[in-house]
């Protein structure tokens, strides 16, 4: 990914943090940091925080899940950057912020 990419998406996420509601504010806030692993590599963290973000997404807290899918797909959106463009946001996210 390159700098660019990266500081574009991240303006994107935290526009969209700031639109959500708290619910899926949780979700930008993986989000972001997912990109910031993914742009930084395994300089960002350490690897236990790392496996702890992912397995988030299987918590049953509403929060914690919602923070762990983000930051799923924010390392997503490094992996396939660089191939194909922007990811498509999950089914559910999309849901939530069009429901209104």
């Amino acid at each position: 990914m390159t700098e660019q990419k990266f500081k574009s998406e991240m303006h994107r996420a935290e526009t969209m943090r700031g639109l959500a509601d708290p619910m899926m504010s949780e979700y930008w806030a993986g989000y972001t940091r997912g990109l910031r692993r993914a742009y930084h590599g395994e300089k960002f963290g350490t690897a236990e925080e790392h496996e702890k973000w992912l397995s988030a997404a299987n918590s049953r807290d509403e929060s914690r899940k919602q923070r762990g899918r983000g930051y799923k797909d924010g390392l997503a959106f490094g992996e396939v950057s660089s191939r194909i463009g922007r990811p498509p946001v999950g089914d559910t996210v999309l849901d939530k912020l069009t429901a209104n």
